[in-house]
């Protein structure tokens, strides 16, 4: 686990730093001696142990207590080879407000209170406690590893291999189809989706990656409700994945029922953790709401709602350009003292993310999109006819012109210079006459 005070980058009311220092002197290292052990803490901050005495530590040990309460990449490879050494005596710990890098779910673990980060008397008490009833029992029980392969080290049923080589190839050949939905001719692609879709019926699906490959196709390709349908169709430990309650979140508000996804989304932070995603999507539904509104008061509470939770998803990674990219539209239309040079100072930080991502081959289908509404904030007129055209030869959905339209629209409203937004109405309307119905 972590040495002294570290900051936990989530929200209120999980606490922003946690001594951790105090959590191992006055909660766990006395749990630990009360269990009959010998005391031993990792010392992950000096990344100067040695791999091969992280090794012996994790194969010798009785008992491995680690501790999920950041996100630590070097936990989970620990985790990994302690489940492949040994059959049991590994037991997943952490706060109950601590979020991580994948989902966990599917493998039991203790969590403990945690209010307050300096780890008062009380709050350690208590988290003995939870500890003292919970981790013997887990202790006892085989690792992921020995259940899923009953002979494992070296008495594996081989019949398994032909299986699990056949389920690879089962879903190499879908991974074809949908890449042969997405490059067919787009009068096509709907119907070709829906097929897909009714050859791997939702509730019979066992593999998320699947699930989640169809429910993006329908999205795109069919329609929200269609997505939504499907999404709610799946089993339930499928349907869970916080991958697919963020889609089913966003197909609620796309269908209408924004407060019933923001209601979704708070309570996903609250359980899964916060990311800039799930902030952005939350900005997104008030964003709509404020879209919406019928009374200037309601448009100036979802607009500064909306600014809000793009603003936190922003601090939190300033890389995602997804949060941030949101922004500058929203500070042009509040039109405050000073909100354009913020739009125009958060575009640059959106442009540096996406220039970033593409150096990195890390971009993804919003990239390019965003790029459109970066040249339209920055009046930069050559760019937009050069984007325009490949909007016209690729087609507006690969470009997700529906989504970010009316943004483009607010930002040739508030542009001042008249020359530049009647460059930005035209290209508008050029963009405008490309997403309408029956465009080639």
């Amino acid at each position: 686990m972590p040495f002294r005070t570290k900051d936990t980058g989530v929200t209120p009311p999980a606490p922003a730093t946690v001594d951790f220092d105090a959590l191992w002197e006055k909660a766990l290292l006395p749990l630990i001696e009360q269990l009959g052990y010998q005391p031993v803490r990792a010392d992950q901050d000096l990344g100067g142990m040695i791999i091969p005495q992280m090794l012996e530590r994790l194969y010798f040990s009785d008992l491995v207590l680690a501790d999920l309460t950041l996100p630590n990449g070097n936990v989970y490879y620990e985790i990994g080879i302690r489940h492949a050494a040994k059959q049991a005596g590994c037991v997943l710990i952490g706060a109950n407000w601590s979020r991580q890098l994948f989902d966990l779910d599917q493998i039991r673990q203790v969590r403990y209170p945690l209010p307050e980060g300096k780890i008062t008397d009380e709050t350690a008490a208590a988290i003995r406690a939870a500890l003292l009833e919970s981790v013997p029992k887990l202790a006892e029980g085989e690792t992921p590893v020995y259940q899923t392969l009953p002979g494992f080290p070296d008495k594996v049923v081989a019949d398994r291999a032909s299986v699990i080589r056949n389920q690879l190839e089962e879903i190499s050949a879908f991974q074809a189809d949908v890449r042969a939905v997405r490059h067919a001719p787009g009068d096509r692609r709907m119907a070709q989706a829906l097929a897909l879709r009714d050859r791997f019926p939702a509730p019979t699906l066992r593999l998320p990656s699947v699930a989640h490959e169809i429910t993006g196709l329908l999205r795109d390709q069919v329609g929200w409700q269609e997505a939504l349908d499907y999404i709610d169709a799946l089993p339930d430990l499928i349907r869970r994945l916080p991958v697919l309650r963020e889609q089913r979140c966003l197909a609620l508000s796309k269908t209408g029922d924004h407060t019933t996804a923001i209601g979704a989304l708070e309570e996903l932070v609250a359980t899964g953790g916060d990311s800039p995603e799930r902030q952005g999507l939350i900005g997104g539904r008030y964003k709509r709401l404020y879209r919406d509104a019928k009374t200037e008061a309601d448009r100036a509470r979802y607009l500064k709602k909306a600014i809000e939770h793009y603003e936190r998803g922003m601090t939190l990674d300033l890389n995602d350009y997804y949060p941030s990219s949101n922004l500058p539209a929203l500070y042009l239309a509040r039109g405050r003292p000073g909100d354009a040079d913020k739009a125009r100072a958060i575009a640059t930080v959106v442009r540096i993310a996406c220039d970033r991502a593409i150096q990195r081959k890390a971009d993804d289908e919003w990239t390019r999109q965003t790029l459109l509404g970066l040249a339209f904030i920055e009046g930069n007129l050559q760019a937009i006819g050069d984007l325009c055209d490949h909007i016209e030869d690729e087609g507006p959905t690969v470009w997700k012109l529906g989504s970010t339209i009316e943004d483009l629209r607010t930002t040739t409203e508030w542009t001042a210079d008249l020359e530049t937004r009647t460059g930005l109405q035209e290209a508008l309307t050029r963009l405008e006459r490309i997403l309408a119905p029956g465009a080639p």
